[in-house]
């Protein structure tokens, strides 16, 4: 039987590990990969270039994540016609993201002048900073469309349950990158633009071994039926679903923009530790992102198979193994996060803010492990309404803490406000939930 319509399997502990095991492992890689990017300019011994390659990153990675619904959109509705074993909508699915993503990442290429005058416009970073981050982006915008594929790429292999093939794509691509790093800052002395280059090329890269794995998809006719392809319901439906995890992009990429930008007000020296701390949060992320990969599948599968008993248990099994990982990176941070610190710069002032911020990487993995696993559940039922409004109040929220923190308590005042959005979007979500399952056993 194809892989891509294959038969439905019952939800076991077992099936969770071995959807998300490779995916902990595959976006284990991604972190890494940031603590090497900060690490390596952070050897020559100045704030500037850790604060450029921040801020750069995060410009480019806001953008891209507005397509983020490729990954997100594909896993559900992926995971719902592998449930209902229609393979053929299965590689039109792909198809679709893959003219997406073409076009998008071809639109920020061309828009690139506004779209980034725009965002250096709002940016308080100094001079020095801003140069960097300049050099930074106008070298990396050009692999857009392949970043952006990738998002699609792995989406629809995580509905396939084939995240062996995205750990092959992560630890390509990254380990590429490293290695490049490497060379080209340490080695070559290229600086901050020898990290944007090593990103390029190893997009490029992650994003043709991607379309590799995906061969499959490709051997029969229906990748190119283009009457389905372009049917207009399924491009309908697709189309809301992508339109609400869009939105819901944008509100928490402008959480995580502003964070940086708010912090930036505090000097480069606040800046530079700011970025340091979130690569702790990156860590935090792809944990649990690898049990919410998993309930994206199980969900969809089981809600596309018509098994409703079976949502409920891939959402009890996954979301207890989430929070078992975020236990577990609590204790890792609180442990060996001050060593990591000191790997990542050599500036003492630097080191010395971060320690004084590490106690909130402690406590967001339990803060934000509800968050992170809604997520998930959300997204596997296509459920993409809910996950839009709870996401515009957390983003409210948000603001209306974030500025009288700061006002009273500085840049502690910054996390605080962060962490607060973690906690208002898990308890909205939780709030909704019972909705979900009886829409899922009506």
């Amino acid at each position: 039987m194809s892989e891509i319509a294959a038969a439905y399997r019952p939800v076991t502990n077992r099936r969770v590990m071995k959807i998300a095991g490779p995916i902990v492992l595959s976006n284990a890689t991604v972190p890494i990969l940031g603590i090497v990017d900060t690490g390596v300019v952070g050897q020559l011994g100045e704030a500037a270039p850790i604060g450029a390659v921040g801020v750069g990153a995060v410009i480019l990675t806001a953008f891209y994540w507005l397509f983020g619904f490729l990954r997100m959109g594909t896993a559900g509705l992926a995971s719902q016609a592998h449930g209902r074993g229609d393979g053929a909508e299965v590689a039109a699915l792909l198809v679709r993201v893959l003219m997406v993503a073409g076009t998008a990442g071809t639109a920020i290429i061309l828009l690139q002048l506004p779209l980034f005058a725009g965002a250096f416009l709002v940016s308080p970073a100094s001079d020095e900073v801003e140069q960097l981050a300049r050099g930074y982006i106008s070298i990396r915008i050009w692999s857009a469309p392949a970043a952006i594929a990738i998002y699609g790429i792995t989406g629809w292999l995580i509905a396939l349950e084939r995240t062996r093939a995205v750990l092959v794509i992560q630890v390509w691509m990254n380990g590429l990158n490293i290695l490049l790093d490497l060379w080209f800052v340490i080695g070559l002395d290229w600086g901050v633009n020898g990290v944007a280059i090593a990103t390029f090329l190893a997009e490029w890269s992650g994003c043709i071994v991607g379309l590799w794995l995906c061969r499959d998809a490709f051997r029969g006719s229906a990748w190119r039926d283009w009457p389905r392809v372009f049917d207009r319901v399924r491009l309908k439906r697709m189309a809301q679903v992508n339109t609400d995890i869009l939105i819901r992009s944008v509100l928490l990429q402008a959480i995580f923009v502003s964070f940086l930008l708010f912090g930036a007000d505090f000097g480069d020296v606040q800046l530079a530790s700011n970025q340091i701390l979130l690569q702790f949060l990156q860590v935090t992320a792809f944990g649990l992102d690898g049990f919410a990969f998993a309930a994206e599948t199980l969900v969809g599968q089981a809600l596309g198979a018509g098994r409703r008993t079976e949502l409920r248990r891939a959402a009890l099994l996954t979301s207890a193994w989430g929070l078992g990982i975020g236990v577990v990176l609590a204790l890792a941070f609180a442990t060996i996060g001050p060593d990591l610190i000191d790997r990542m710069t050599t500036a003492p002032e630097v080191r010395e803010v971060s320690r004084q911020y590490l106690y909130y990487m402690v406590a967001a993995p339990i803060i934000g492990v509800a968050a992170w696993m809604f997520d998930g559940i959300y997204i596997g039922a296509t459920r993409t309404r809910d996950m839009r409004n709870m996401m515009l109040v957390s983003t409210a929220a948000y603001f209306l803490a974030v500025y009288p923190l700061m006002w009273q308590f500085g840049n502690h005042g910054l996390w605080i406000g962060l962490l607060f959005s973690f906690v208002v979007r898990g308890a909205t979500l939780a709030y909704r939930y019972p909705a979900l399952e009886a829409e899922a056993e009506g």
